[in-house]
């Protein structure tokens, strides 16, 4: 099952019902493996759907956030998307800050940060570096 059939999945699982819009969503987001902001998903399905709101689209991203089937991060006050993919292992992401690429970093600084919090419980965690990808920095 691909990462788009398995999203539909979970939103039926949960009460939603299968959209064509949804599905171009999670067809974006799949195609692109990168972090997008709601305005690029707007732009993007506008093509097709020329009416589309930027409403209806931060409505799904959010639906797509609290159903962990998209991740979000925020970089200069802006929202940004990516498809989740914690089903592939626990590990954080180096992001490019030009064009919203991601890179995988296996190393997990938890440990470190454990040893400082003695007596305390972690819930959660996340970890984000934010600097230029190696095509963007050639660019400039």
């Amino acid at each position: 099952m691909n990462e788009v059939e398995n999203a539909i999945g979970i939103l039926k699982d949960n009460g939603y019902k299968y959209t064509d819009k949804r599905e171009r969503i999670l067809s974006y987001f799949n195609q692109e493996n990168r972090y997008i902001t709601a305005k690029e998903v707007q732009q993007t399905l506008k093509v097709k759907y020329p009416n589309i709101s930027y409403d209806t689209i931060y409505r799904n991203l959010y639906t797509f956030v609290e159903l962990d089937i998209v991740e979000e991060t925020e970089l200069n006050g802006e929202k940004l998307f990516r498809l989740n993919c914690s089903h592939s292992g626990h590990h954080h992401h180096f992001i490019c800050t030009v064009c919203g690429k991601t890179k995988r970093i296996e190393m997990c600084p938890m440990n470190f940060f454990e040893d400082q919090l003695n007596g305390c419980q972690i819930n959660s965690h996340r970890f984000e570096i934010f600097g230029q990808c190696e095509q963007c920095l050639q660019a400039s």
